[in-house]
């Protein structure tokens, strides 16, 4: 089977249900933005929320109300400073309570690695010296039987739903993307459906240095959407509108602000 290109707001629709596990990843780069502000638009809700470093689009999708939930390593306004709605989440349950499971970025990538390749979790290096075993159930020690070394598990991630953002795909569903390519590929291959919005599709992929090819049979829904990115960058196509970035430092402080912004998404 190929995957099937198709409108954005059809791919959501088929494939992001309320108390989905959706994980939105994109490294600096390709950050599917686009699938995100059509997930709020959607109106999805008690979503559990999944990536390495969620940013303003994370901010964006609690402000609206849209996750129960979020599982990460690491969260800000890159460059500027804080995740303010998420924070009124965290703090005040505004505009609704948010459970959190905090992990390091190896502890997301390798989680990300098991559930890719079919087993139930990930061993590595790492988590020790640190108090976040007592606060995140999913980390756990375990010994090496063949050192005897203390070494921590973290159990797969297999999400619901997979989202990328890449430069192109072929009219067969393939998708090629490179520049900062991140866990691209593997949150993909762990989750049961994906969505891959590109910047455009072509009659055949170009060789391109550093590239990598997701094949048509491991993606679901290919959506054409230029600039899905924005306000990160799809390199070779766009780049990062760091303006956008100050700018909602202002927007997600204040809760009026941030409900005139999402207004106007949603009109």
């Amino acid at each position: 089977m190929t995957a099937r290109i198709v409108e954005l707001a059809e791919a959501v629709a088929d494939l992001v249900h309320d108390g989905d596990t959706v994980a939105l990843e994109g490294f600096t780069h390709l950050i599917p933005v686009a699938a995100g502000r059509e997930i709020i638009r959607q109106g999805r809700r008690r979503l559990t929320l999944v990536r390495m470093t969620p940013d303003i689009v994370y901010d964006q999708l609690i402000g609206a109300g849209c996750a129960a939930k979020l599982v990460f390593s690491w969260a800000g306004n890159p460059g500027v400073g804080s995740l303010h709605r998420f924070r009124d989440a965290v703090q005040h349950s505004w505009p609704a309570p948010l459970e959190i499971e905090e992990h390091s970025h190896a502890g997301m990538a390798n989680r990300y690695v098991a559930g890719a390749s079919g087993l139930p979790f990930a061993v590595l290096r790492g988590y020790l010296g640190t108090d976040l075993s007592e606060h995140t159930a999913t980390i756990a020690p375990i010994r090496c039987p063949f050192t005897g070394e203390t070494l921590t598990a973290v159990p797969a991630l297999n999400p619901d739903v997979g989202i990328v953002h890449a430069q192109r795909a072929d009219r067969h569903g393939n998708v090629q993307f490179w520049g900062i390519t991140g866990v691209h590929k593997e949150v993909v291959l762990a989750s049961a459906r994906s969505l891959v919005t590109v910047e455009e599709v072509v009659d055949e992929l170009p060789p391109t240095p550093g590239a990598v090819v997701l094949p048509g049979w491991a993606v679901t829904r290919v959506s054409v959407v230029p600039g899905g990115a924005h306000p990160s960058y799809a390199m070779g196509f766009s780049d990062r509108d760091n303006d956008y970035y100050q700018a909602w430092d202002a927007i997600s402080r204040d809760r009026e602000a941030f409900q005139g912004w999402l207004a106007e998404v949603m009109a």
